[in-house]
């Protein structure tokens, strides 16, 4: 008999290799979510719309990416789902009846609610035209992109400035909660591969503004210290283990006599050239070394171990300490898109409500403040009263409902038993000596003609034909017994 199979490559027991973003350290349930929203739909416009769409592409891979706005959704449709999808960050974008667009970055459930006005923007589409060699759509949206925060929170300000110590550290907090974190021990190098750069605008005076410039990078590196020829080899080296296309993206080598040649730039070349010695030196923004993964062979447990030096020394080190397996490359970073200028209007406290933190044009006194939080305690009082209202009815309805039910079950059985007795009763009666209607008319137990011979016999005794009947009768009898005794 077949030994049955043991289903090992999707189910619980399976040993699957673990994906990529996996091991990278950014799938968590507890990663932050996000949604990008225009409200309204396509009521925003087309630009707007495709503003939405380039932001949810900056938030990849922790939001909805595929979300569809509808012009009857409102608020409270995409916050109910909020709980169950373990969405933690709302960007609303919508347009004013002047024309402003605006932005709104709610932290669910219970706010705060940061309010800003988008003065100046750029799409995606508009910046990949501006440059010569774009750079998108590859591996780069896998991971989510390495939040860098700039001027977020000023020295000199404190509690009585216009842009308060606790508003900075507010927003901040906000800003740094839109992604994961990255534990610099576990994450590679190589998943970070985007920057999402956010950098305040100080002014010289305490204007009270609060403007941050939203950019989106791409992290691209190079190898440091290699000819430009050298480093077409070896992009070639590359391509011809890829399944790409390698049609004019191979050097040509074909009217050289030797790759001498080509390393020094033909016979009357200036030789072999580095960017440190060239004289056109690659723009770099930072050099960084990076240590290359490559695949170690295990060694059998059979074959003896290789022994160190007795001095200590590892055979990767060279002189001066510098390790073979170390590679400098030199990073450049390549605007991706989209821009954004924003203004920060005003703070809630809630979810797209409550009492108002803080507001760039509108300022209360001292009154003013005292005023509106007995305002809202108010406000809070009862709204605690209505809850506790509205629990009370509903647990009173509640026992009016089982109350209600159990009497109904009870009343219930009682017919059905008040039905049982009727049966018996009606077993019992002599309904069935004179018929169905209850009278000496119906058809008793002999059957019918049983009952035609007693009407004869009731019309005869009236008619006083009966008592000769009888007589003819009782001489028939004796008649017959005569006969009898004779026999």
């Amino acid at each position: 008999m077949a030994k049955k199979r043991s289903k090992r490559r999707t189910h619980l027991g399976a040993h699957n290799q673990a994906a990529p973003a996996a091991v990278n350290g950014h799938i968590n349930s507890k990663d932050p979510k996000s949604m990008v929203i225009r409200m309204g739909a396509g009521e925003v416009g087309t630009s707007i719309s495709q503003l939405a769409a380039d932001v949810r592409r900056v938030m990849e891979p922790g939001t909805a990416s595929r979300l569809k706005e509808r012009k009857a959704n409102r608020l409270r449709d995409y916050v109910s789902m909020c709980g169950p999808l373990g969405v933690s960050h709302l960007l609303l974008f919508s347009r004013s009846e002047s024309g402003n667009t605006n932005m709104r970055l709610a932290i669910t459930p219970r706010g705060p609610t940061f309010h800003f006005r988008v003065e100046k923007y750029s799409l995606t589409k508009d910046v990949r035209k501006a440059q010569r060699h774009p750079k998108g759509g590859g591996k780069e949206y896998i991971t989510p992109p390495l939040l860098v925060m700039n001027n977020f929170t000023n020295p000199a300000s404190d509690h009585t400035s216009k842009v308060p110590r606790h508003l900075e550290s507010l927003t901040t907090t906000a800003f740094q909660s839109l992604f994961p974190p990255i534990n610099p021990q576990r994450t590679p190098l190589k998943s970070i591969r985007r920057v999402l750069l956010l950098n305040r605008e100080q002014s010289d005076e305490d204007d009270g503004t609060f403007i941050v410039n939203f950019r989106h990078y791409a992290i691209t590196t190079k190898p440091v210290g290699l000819s430009k020829p050298l480093r077409r080899l070896n992009a070639a080296e590359k391509l011809l283990k890829s399944s790409k296309s390698k049609k004019g993206q191979l050097p040509n080598l074909g009217k050289l006599k030797d790759i001498s040649e080509f390393m020094i730039g033909g016979e009357n070349g200036a030789g072999y050239e580095t960017d440190n010695t060239s004289g056109s030196e690659y723009e770099t923004d930072a050099e960084v070394e990076i240590l290359e993964t490559s695949a170690r062979k295990v060694q059998s447990s059979n074959k003896p171990r290789q022994q160190k030096p007795e001095d200590g020394s590892d055979d990767d080190e060279e002189d001066g300490g510098h390790k073979d397996n170390v590679e400098r490359r030199a990073v450049k970073l390549v605007e991706l898109g989209p821009r954004l200028r924003l203004r920060m209007t005003k703070v809630e406290e809630g979810l797209c409500s409550g009492k108002i933190m803080w507001h760039e044009y509108v300022h209360k006194t001292k009154e003013e403040i005292r005023e509106l939080e007995k305002k809202w305690e108010q406000r809070r009082k009862d709204k605690e009263a209505r809850k506790k209202e509205q629990k009370a009815n509903v647990e009173r309805k509640k026992a009016a409902k089982a109350a209600n039910k159990q009497q109904q079950q009870g009343k219930k059985a009682q017919e059905e038993d008040e039905d049982e007795d009727e049966d018996m009763e009606d077993y019992d009666s002599d309904m069935y000596e004179y018929g169905y209607d209850g009278d000496d008319k119906g058809f008793d137990s002999e059957g019918l003609a049983g009952d035609a011979e007693e009407q004869v016999n009731s019309k005869m005794e009236e008619d006083g034909e009966w008592e000769d009947e009888e007589e003819e009768i009782a001489n028939g009898n004796k008649q017959g017994k005569k006969r009898a005794f004779k026999k």
